[in-house]
């Protein structure tokens, strides 16, 4: 029980956020445009502001970790193969270039951070892993997109052009980049700016969250069924499957398996959408997954974090404090030891020191 609420704590805050931005939307206090211009906001300003001063904040040589960076781009790499794989075996090859993005293409940055910063208070590693995953992400959408683009057999260097001053430009990896430098050159931060910064951080989440909410559409979920619930299975539960055990593995824990959860099993992402509609797709089988991972994650990430804790492998960032608890008494009171090995049990702190000392 304590594992599921755990898991709850974890996933419903995060997804009553996306509701209450569909509730509104019915309401009519949210329309399409406020909320196209919300996500806009986000991406631009509040979100690249959060992930630059987790960063900044912190001690370089402690945050960059370039195992888990490989990891996550290798990762990547090979979710695409297999996405690629399985859609040769499509009856309907016009859907190839959309259901290729969609079943790999996460909502790394915007649900990562939320997850992550939820359960530990801070993005913890998910820039790291927006830096391992989310250029590829962007760079290899643009190639499916254009080699399996309907009617079309090669890659366009306009669009390929564009979307790659796009990635340099992206205002996240921006923020990511920033951050990491300023940390690198050990730069104060004033205590103006860092509340300045720090206000307009905090408002990412909710804002991020809400407008995705607000852009739901129950009735685009059902286009294109059966490859859309084939995408929407490998997204949320098959990469899970195939690359958390080996993660584990790695020796991956805490706030960077949650990041790698996110990476592999969260939504796919909006944009993935627009970029298929934009670039010559019909969009239907990318609407499709996109409203089916939304409206399954909900289910799944809870249910994944509900392994990964009941097996301890990922537990509140309180667990990083040792538990010592010194005797002075010749006479030990064996209640007072069962009480302080129960309070370590309940914050699930995976090893405890007890020290006898004699007066």
């Amino acid at each position: 029980m304590e594992n599921l609420i755990f898991s709850l704590n974890a996933t419903v805050p995060v997804f009553l956020m996306m509701i209450l931005g569909l509730v509104f939307k019915k309401i009519g206090w949210i329309d399409d445009i406020f909320a196209s211009k919300m996500n806009k906001f986000v991406f631009m300003v509040p979100l690249p502001v959060l992930v630059f001063e987790d960063l900044a904040t912190v001690d370089f040589s402690k945050v960059w970790d370039v195992k888990f960076v490989l990891f996550c781009f290798i990762v990547t790499i090979i979710s695409i193969t297999i996405s690629f794989l399985i859609s040769c075996l499509l009856g309907d090859k016009t859907v190839r270039g959309e259901f290729i993005q969609a079943a790999y293409r996460s909502s790394a940055a915007l649900l990562g951070i939320a997850f992550i910063q939820n359960i530990y208070g801070n993005a913890g590693m998910a820039p790291l892993m927006i830096i391992g995953s989310v250029p590829l992400y962007n760079m290899m959408a643009v190639v499916i997109l254009s080699v399996f683009k309907p009617g079309q057999s090669g890659l366009d260097r306009t669009v390929v052009k564009k979307t790659l001053k796009g990635i340099v430009t992206n205002p996240i990896l921006i923020g990511i980049v920033a951050g990491l430098v300023w940390s690198a050159l050990k730069i104060p931060m004033p205590a103006i700016p860092k509340k300045v910064i720090s206000s307009i951080g905090n408002v990412a989440t909710p804002m991020g969250l809400m407008a995705m909410g607000a852009t739901f559409d129950i009735k685009k979920a059902f286009g294109k069924i059966k490859p859309s619930a084939i995408a929407a299975f490998m997204k949320l539960i098959g990469l899970c499957a195939i690359f958390l055990p080996i993660a584990v593995k790695l020796g991956f824990r805490t706030d960077k398996l949650v990041a790698i959860l996110i990476m592999l099993g969260s939504a796919t992402t909006v944009s993935s959408f627009v970029m298929a509609k934009n670039m010559g797709h019909e969009g239907t089988l990318s609407s499709s997954v996109v409203m089916l991972t939304t409206m399954f994650s909900a289910f799944t990430v809870t249910g994944w974090l509900y392994i990964l804790r009941h097996f301890m492998l990922i537990w509140h960032k309180v667990t990083y404090i040792k538990c010592n608890l010194v005797f002075s008494q010749p006479v030990i009171d064996l209640q007072k030891v069962s009480d302080h090995l129960r309070t370590c049990h309940q914050l699930s702190i995976p090893w405890f020191t007890i020290v006898f000392r004699t007066v």
